[in-house]
């Protein structure tokens, strides 16, 4: 069995991540909305795309980098994360996540939403896009678990290109959170919770909707085989 690091570096792996792609990507939100669109929606998808791609060659080895509690709670209907880790790495997400939002406050005091993700239409709507967009994110970590070395090579390219897309053409509707820590964090910092629940409730929804799709599509024995650093 492959030695697991201690379980310290793993929450520091999982709040150094969640950091880094809250202070990243909504970071680039922020910059734009500053400077009057400076980066671009194409920019602020791409800086999240980029980031998760950058963690998961960076951390997956440590803790799985999951750095999504809706991600932690899928990998754990789906058999591949023990039931003690999921509460310690949800808090180290948050913990890490509401770190990035308290700089960007800090750094940019005149922003107004700290690259908060709002509903643009109707809360229905949002809510289902934050559905589908995490069942898909979730469904192409497991195919990428469950594929050969080959496919797990490029694990980080194919996740953060997903999420990366699903912010290009989604950002504009819902903003594409996929994460309740991502969203949960620049909620805190502005202290606006009136649609933070979606982003809460879509996202765990359709991780764990996720779960059954991908078991469906793939062989049992590979779907749950024991495989780190590619979510």
């Amino acid at each position: 069995m492959m030695h697991q690091p201690a379980l310290s570096r793993r929450l520091c792996a999982e709040a150094f991540g969640t950091f880094c792609l809250v202070f990243a990507g909504t970071g680039a939100a922020v910059v734009d909305e500053v400077t009057g669109g400076g980066v671009s929606h194409v920019g602020v998808a791409l800086a999240f795309g980029l980031v998760v791609m950058a963690m998961v060659y960076a951390l997956g080895n440590v803790s799985g980098c999951h750095i999504n509690p809706a991600v932690t709670l899928g990998l754990w209907a789906a058999g591949r994360c023990e039931r003690s880790l999921v509460l310690p790495f949800i808090a180290s997400q948050c913990a890490g996540a509401l770190l990035a939002s308290g700089t960007l406050r800090v750094l940019f005091p005149e922003s107004g939403t700290l690259g908060a993700t709002l509903p643009a239409g109707s809360v229905l709507q949002s809510l289902v896009f934050e559905f589908i967009l995490t069942l898909i994110l979730m469904v192409v970590i497991l195919s990428v678990a469950s594929g050969g070395s080959e496919i797990k090579q490029i694990g980080g390219i194919v996740i953060g290109g997903v999420i990366g897309l699903e912010a290009l053409f989604a950002g504009p509707i819902s903003g594409a959170s996929m994460n309740p820590a991502r969203s949960f964090a620049p909620a805190v910092a502005t202290m606006h919770f009136d649609h933070l629940w979606l982003y809460i409730v879509g996202p765990i929804a359709g991780a764990l909707a996720g779960v059954p799709l991908g078991r469906f599509m793939h062989p049992p024995s590979g779907f749950k085989a024991e495989v780190r650093g590619e979510s």
